[in-house]
């Protein structure tokens, strides 16, 4: 089996300060990728710990976003996410290539979607010309024969069912049409599969980010954001899907929680 958990840490460092490494220790991913690392290269292999092959896309930002695959089989090849303006240094998407135990090729990518504001155009354009630069690769990487899992925080809900006051975000970043339209074309058109949905079937999130404000994490107010998106063939040999949403609000070491799946592989 192979195990996948995705998760923005919120900062890198605070993470492992708050206890991400107890987390780490018990579900002992394979592959782990990270957005919104927000600490330099130099760092990010010391607080994860020996073990891991890492790609990490830093931003050119200090503290804003950065991304990273850390996997504990030795990457083949990794791009930065070099290839289209929308990506490049922003920290924003790292995609790494490996070779798996049946033999079979897997790219993994680490991204982190805008988060948009629905009150500025020229933020809102950002935000949908990053979503057309990922729909363009990710058919670019569809061409061949490997697996690919597009994994992170991508600052949408999809549906109803992926945020608890839809009603109330209604015109809202995040949860606008034009934004929404990229899912229904990668899932609908495109052949791609929502693992945590196909897994979890029509049900209320499971979400994965609670605002830290009020009583969100409490009453379980919160959106489903963090996806684990595979191409058909590795989405068929999917056997669990889960948010590892932590116990307690003190017990949060990220407003994110982790998105976990396995694959028979």
């Amino acid at each position: 089996m192979l195990t996948v958990a995705s998760v923005n840490v919120n900062g890198l460092r605070a993470a492992t300060r708050k206890g991400m490494h107890a987390w780490l220790g018990e579900r002992q991913p394979d592959i782990l990728t990270l957005q919104e690392v927000r600490a330099p290269d130099e760092l990010v292999a010391d607080l994860l710990g020996p073990g891991w092959h890492i790609a990490h896309a830093e931003s050119l930002a200090k503290g804003r976003a950065g991304v990273a695959v850390a996997t504990r089989l030795p990457h083949r090849a990794a791009r930065f996410g070099d290839h289209h303006q929308s990506f490049t240094d922003n920290g924003r998407w790292v995609e790494v290539d490996l070779k798996l135990a049946d033999g079979s090729a897997l790219t993994v990518i680490s991204a982190y979607a805008h988060t948009g504001d629905e009150t500025s155009p020229e933020r809102m354009t950002e935000k949908l010309a990053w979503f057309d630069a990922a729909t363009e690769r990710l058919s670019e990487l569809r061409k061949g024969r490997r697996h690919v899992l597009l994994t992170g925080d991508l600052n949408v809900a999809h549906r109803e069912e992926d945020l608890k006051n839809w009603k109330g975000n209604i015109g809202k970043a995040g949860f606008l049409l034009e934004e929404r339209a990229y899912f229904d074309r990668w899932f609908n058109e495109l052949g791609w599969i929502d693992v945590a949905r196909a897994q979890a079937g029509d049900v209320a999130g499971p979400y994965s980010w609670w605002s830290y404000r009020g009583k969100a994490f409490d009453t379980d107010a919160g959106w489903r954001i963090d996806y684990l998106i595979a191409s058909p063939k590795l989405a068929e040999l999917a056997t669990m899907s889960a948010v590892d949403r932590a116990d307690t609000y003190a017990e949060r070491w990220s407003d994110h929680a982790p998105v976990v799946a396995t694959f028979d592989i």
